[in-house]
């Protein structure tokens, strides 16, 4: 009888559905989905924000003359996963040049550090000014970089090591995640963070960032170009150095010294040629343009 009212009584209990144990890790997927989601977000917000990193440069021009290096600003502007990158005298001609003003060029082909970049379609262009024309090259080059587990602070951001071979050099660079772009000084680039710190192993050349600026103007005033290759810029760095001044256009160009005296076409040009070839270190040492 007592056994026949304990089913009688179970028989009337409420039925409580049994919590599914896949109820658990369903949450933890949706956690999971919503941090992931939450980063993959922030990115996109953060590179449409403006922003220019200024790095400096030295480097030296001639292998003869190691003691003379050249030390000047140079300006990465990134906006949008795309940047450009060029000396503070391009970035200020560029300037005048939106306000119908000329401003001046880097005379040379070989010496020119002014870099496109789009980050999204892994296109790179190294623009070449010459007698006023703007020609793109576009750079091919792989850059199968060599992350190493080497880590130091450089100014007040945590950095880490990598090596990359680019332009007939052997390059030794430091990227910080804390600055989450994926770009760098010149056309180096393609690092998990900012590279702040890059120099080749000869020890040529290096930029390396002292400023970082938020919402800095963006321009790109050089977009009229005429696409060259390796071969079409060699004939343009020979073209410069046959006529520096571009005298066939029969324009008459007048050189005075400080006495006021008119100095010799002639002689301005074998001067004008021995500077040339005294700069015999560019940065792409595989594609040094051979003047004779």
């Amino acid at each position: 009888m007592e056994n026949l009212q304990k089913k009688s009584y179970l028989k009337n209990l409420p039925i409580i559905p049994r919590q599914p144990k896949f109820n658990i890790d369903f949450m933890k997927i949706i956690h999971k989905l919503n941090f992931f989601l939450f980063f993959s977000l922030l990115p996109t917000s953060f590179f449409s924000q403006k922003f220019s990193f200024i790095y400096e440069a030295k480097y030296r021009t001639s292998k003869e003359k190691p003691e003379d290096i050249n030390t000047e600003n140079m300006i990465l502007d990134f906006e949008n996963n795309t940047s450009i990158f060029r000396d503070s005298m391009s970035r200020d001609a560029d300037s005048l040049k939106l306000i119908n003003k000329n401003g001046g060029y880097r005379m040379g082909v070989e010496n020119q550090f002014y870099i496109k970049k789009d980050i999204t379609n892994k296109k790179i262009g190294k623009i070449i000014t010459y007698l006023r024309a703007n020609y793109l090259l576009p750079i091919d080059e792989q850059l199968n970089w060599k992350i190493l587990p080497e880590q130091k602070t450089i100014g007040k951001y945590k950095s880490q090591k990598a090596e990359v071979s680019y332009g007939g050099r052997n390059w030794i660079a430091w990227f910080t995640t804390e600055l989450p772009f994926n770009d760098g000084p010149y056309i180096f680039n393609g690092l998990p963070g900012l590279i702040i710190s890059i120099e080749d192993t000869e020890h040529d050349y290096s930029f390396n960032l002292i400023q970082v600026k938020k919402g800095s103007n963006w321009f790109d005033v050089r977009t009229k170009t005429i696409t060259i290759d390796w071969t079409q810029y060699d004939q343009l760095g020979k073209s410069y150095y046959n006529d520096p001044w571009n005298t066939k256009t029969g324009k008459k160009i007048t050189f005075t010294d400080p006495q006021g005296n008119e100095k010799d076409m002639n002689e301005m040009i074998r001067e004008a040629q021995k500077s040339i070839l005294e700069e015999n270190n560019p940065l792409e040492l595989n594609h040094k343009i051979n003047y004779k």
